[in-house]
């Protein structure tokens, strides 16, 4: 998923009662990972509903998914500073209570009808969403042996691609079931859905503030980090624009769904029949995460990220081609050959990189802005050459990734660089 996050390294303190409370902890951390998926995904269901309770343009409802990962980009570095200086856990619970205060500004913004003010919730929310990440991926690296902490990270992910495959249904139920006309009602039936995550992150903050979890220290490695520039690494430029784009083209695909599984040609469904399909598109995200886990221990992960984007690409394209039911699956499972690209454009990136490895993730997790950025593009097209035809912005991101899975992950030598 595109919410999928690094942060500095840490280590467990040794004088804390570790390992006996780590797999406790371990599980309590799972249940964020859950979250934060299912809240991302819940965007998805959210801007087909804005859309039409203010009768917004494309651009206008894609303003949603700017304001939401815009807020990675901008929140990332001071949130990391942030916790450096409080400690993770503490971190954990201030990110919780962040993210459920934008939940509450849900119900002000729906009462008096404001779109911005709709944006600036979700702002607020990501906000809290992005301290939390900072703080819990380094907890689950650091809870257990160094090299068994990519086990780890790959199980709590599913627990975050869990979360997205569940979302649409809990926002299909609460905002499309009413049976009322949204463009009259307004944007009411948001209250509900938003002020049970609120309380559920209280919950969970109030939880995490109480728990007696191993104390975390920062990483030794950190402080003889190496001061060459990041542009010594084309890999790793590279990578990041391979992010960038990744998470643009699945997001802006997931953004559109209702909107292209709602049309007549393709398959004429209502909002809330559209907005539960989406579950296969990001489910087949989670399994195809575990198909490509078992096919990377054969191939590499490079050739599967190549082999991957080319079949986004060509499912997209003849989606947009076709009509009917052919062309309403086509699209769908484009989630399935997604699932991979985050985690192996991120490893292939900061493969070699040694000292620069925390800066370098640093690069890449800004690199998350692209869904916010592409979305819009997307939208832009949508409303000036018609929703098919935008598709193929998102189609073309995943040339690039092909490019990078072929060719631009390897690494250059220094002598190779100044040839």
């Amino acid at each position: 998923m595109a919410t999928e996050f690094a942060s500095k390294a840490a280590q467990v303190d040794q004088s804390s009662d570790y390992p006996k409370k780590s797999g406790f902890a371990l599980s309590a951390l799972t249940s964020l990972f859950f979250m934060w998926g299912f809240i991302t995904c819940l965007n998805d269901i959210l801007i087909p509903y804005l859309k039409s309770a203010f009768q917004l343009s494309y651009t206008q409802a894609m303003l949603v998914q700017f304001c939401f990962f815009g807020a990675y980009f901008i929140v990332s570095i001071p949130a990391g500073n942030l916790v450096g200086k409080i400690g993770f856990q503490k971190g954990i619970v201030l990110g919780l209570a962040i993210a459920a205060l934008g939940c509450v500004l849900f119900v002000p913004a729906a009462i008096i009808g404001v779109y911005e003010i709709f944006l600036l919730a979700l702002f607020v929310l990501a906000s809290g969403i992005t301290v939390l990440q900072v703080s819990a991926n380094p907890y689950v690296s650091a809870l257990g042996k160094p090299e068994t902490a990519p086990s780890r990270l790959t199980l709590t992910q599913a627990f975050n691609a869990l979360g997205t495959t569940i979302a649409p249904f809990f926002g299909a139920y609460l905002l499309f079931s009413s049976g009322q006309d949204i463009t009259s009602s307004g944007a009411d039936a948001v209250k509900v859905p938003y002020l049970i995550l609120a309380a559920t992150l209280a919950v969970l903050a109030i939880v995490f503030a109480v728990l007696k979890l191993p104390k975390l220290v920062e990483s030794k490695e950190d402080l003889s980090a190496s001061s060459r520039p990041l542009t010594d690494h084309p890999h790793l430029v590279l990578g990041a624009i391979g992010i960038f784009l990744y998470v643009g083209a699945e997001v802006s695909i997931g953004s559109f769904l209702v909107s292209f599984l709602h049309q007549p040609s393709i398959a004429g469904l209502n909002e809330s029949q559209a907005a539960k399909l989406i579950a296969y598109y990001w489910g087949g995200a989670m399994v195809g995460r575990f198909i490509g886990a078992a096919v990377m221990q054969k191939v590499a992960g490079g050739k599967v990220l190549a082999f991957n984007a080319v079949m986004s690409m060509s499912l997209v394209i003849f989606a947009v081609s076709q009509t009917g039911a052919i062309a309403m699956w086509a699209m769908l499972a484009v989630g399935l050959f997604n699932s991979i690209m985050f985690p192996t454009i991120f490893s292939l990136a900061i493969s070699g990189l040694g000292k620069d490895a925390s800066r370098g993730s640093g690069l890449l997790c800004l690199a998350i802005v692209g869904g916010a950025i592409i979305p819009i593009l997307q939208g832009v097209l949508a409303d000036n050459i018609g929703l098919q035809g935008s598709f193929f912005l998102p189609a073309a991101c995943y040339i690039f990734i092909t490019y990078f899975g072929l060719w631009g992950c390897h690494k250059k030598s220094s002598k190779e660089r100044m040839q």
